[in-house]
């Protein structure tokens, strides 16, 4: 069986038993989207953590938030948040599904994150902040 380039060159599936514990990571990408929205935090330096169109669907979700905070004329402000809790599961192999629950001063939400693992890290191909 030869393999194509493309599928050579292509990001190769990293078995969870040779990843890092997820949970630091999905502390992280919680505290960082929760920022990029809050407008306090550059998109760009959550890239690496995130595929291709999990990027783009954040960066589209931080200009919608940054137009709200403009037309209601407010600045941004660092989010004050705590995680309560962080649930995870392993569908299969390589992939963490987690919901992170975070509390801030008016409400609480909850944030989704899948992660897959490639290349020998985690990163997210979906994120959903509730």
């Amino acid at each position: 069986m030869t393999t194509t380039l493309n599928e050579y060159f292509a990001p190769q599936p990293t078995s969870a038993a040779e990843l890092p514990d997820p949970v630091p990571l999905l502390r992280s990408l919680t505290q960082g989207a929760l920022e990029v929205l809050a407008g306090v935090r550059e998109v760009d330096q959550l890239a690496r953590w995130f595929s291709e169109d999990a990027f783009r669907a954040l960066v589209t979700r931080a200009n919608l938030s940054a137009r709200a905070r403009s037309a209601r004329n407010q600045a941004p402000t660092r989010p004050s948040f705590q995680i309560l809790s962080i649930r995870e599961s392993a569908p299969v192999d390589n992939v963490i599904e987690a919901v992170v629950v975070v509390a801030g001063p008016g409400r609480t939400r909850a944030v989704a994150i899948r992660l897959e693992g490639f290349d020998g890290r985690w990163r997210a191909s979906s994120l959903a902040i509730l």
